[in-house]
């Protein structure tokens, strides 16, 4: 029982077997004896390597961070700590928030910006390193579902192929079309002034074809995909579901991941497709309105000029591109550490990572294709 006056905290050294210190906590630790706590701690001999806290009286959260402090400048085992059952409770909340101290003020100069520079280089390389191996390990378990089919989740397929493919075809729709618009009234303003109005029908083409159609379809589906695959694996992870399926030995990889991945692979060349038709249907309609090629001249055109190689080049970018937004998006969700500020910085991590990377391998194929005359 807890004595009715207050206490002063005190340290007892105990000798255990094998020439071993113990200390041993009394009174009360709490915040009105604050200032003995920390002289009682810093004359404790360092070399104990276990503390009993079952004798202490009272305990509230400056007790206990004091000995977490005292366990963290001794190098000691936190969890070999022992405790009353009645303070088990208050040790693992202060225990789960401690280390969330306010952050250091910013530093300035030379050293820090290299030092910030250096973390970022070392991060992103992390990321890279770990988006290979993680790609590496989703193709070893697809190749393992063609082996065992059982594993295979058609329902979860077919349902991601609604929510990737077809609720995006309206915007998808919609931006190609306005983006092949603005691209012919701005190429049939330079081309007036060489009399070659008429060739706006080959700039639409070759543009939306090549890279306008699959490029736009990948960045707003960085966007809208990408962050809601981590947003949805994040909140798993939170609410511990992802542990449960390991539990239950379910590969988490089949069931989240495999499913997202197929699903973009299948709907990302057909939203291109769509892409692609729409922004010649823009182009088409500023010819028509805006600058006096008919209908029927500018499909005469089109069929005259149009190549299937433009065509290919750039539905051969659609299937890179859906690995890169599955993986990224499916990745950064497991990596949430289960709190909402995990889920949002990993959310924003993903749209981030993504469209970059597939702006950045979308420059590096346009090269290599005109390199190699295709």
């Amino acid at each position: 029982m807890s004595p009715a006056h207050s206490t002063e905290p005190s340290i007892a050294v105990d000798r255990v077997e094998g020439d071993g210190v113990r200390l041993r906590l009394l009174g009360d630790w709490t915040l009105e004896h604050a200032t003995a706590l920390g002289a009682a701690l810093r004359d404790a001999p360092a070399t104990a390597r276990a503390v009993d806290a079952t004798a202490v009286d009272r305990l509230d959260s400056i007790g206990v961070l004091q000995l977490l402090r005292h366990a963290r400048r001794c190098h000691l085992d936190f969890a070999a700590f022992a405790f009353r059952p009645d303070h088990h409770a208050l040790v693992a909340a202060i225990e789960d928030v401690a280390d969330e101290r306010p952050r250091r003020k910013r530093e300035y100069g030379v050293a820090a910006a290299l030092a910030r520079l250096g973390f970022a280089v070392a991060d992103n390389w992390r990321e890279i390193v770990a988006l290979v191996s993680f790609g590496g390990e989703s193709l070893v378990k697809l190749l393992r579902m063609l082996r065992q089919p059982r594993r295979f989740r058609p329902v979860a397929t077919v349902a991601h192929m609604e929510q990737v493919g077809l609720d995006a075809v309206p915007l998808v729709a919609l931006l190609s079309f306005l983006v092949g618009a603005v691209i012919a009234f701005l190429g049939a303003n330079i081309l007036a002034d060489f009399g070659a109005t008429i060739y706006v029908v080959e700039l639409v083409n070759i543009a939306f074809l090549r890279e306008f159609g699959v490029l736009l379809t990948s960045i707003v589906l960085a966007g809208r995909t990408a962050s809601a695959f981590t947003a949805q694996i994040g909140a798993m992870v939170g609410r511990e579901e992802v542990d449960a399926m390991r539990t239950l030995g379910l590969d988490p990889v089949d069931v989240l991941v495999i499913p997202r991945l197929l699903a973009l692979l299948l709907t990302l060349p057909l939203l291109s497709f769509i892409a692609d038709l729409a922004g010649l249907l823009g182009g088409m309609t500023v010819g028509a309105y805006g600058l006096d090629i008919p209908p029927p001249a500018y499909f005469a055109r089109m069929q005259d000029t149009m190549q299937l190689r433009h065509f290919l080049v750039g539905m051969s970018k659609a299937p890179v591109f859906a690995v890169v937004i599955a993986l990224i998006g499916c990745l950064e969700g497991l990596q949430v550490k289960g709190t909402a500020q995990s889920v949002g910085e990993r959310t924003t991590s993903s749209v981030v990572q993504t469209i970059s990377l597939v702006i950045v391998l979308d420059a590096i194929a346009a090269i290599w294709f005109m390199q190699m005359d295709w």
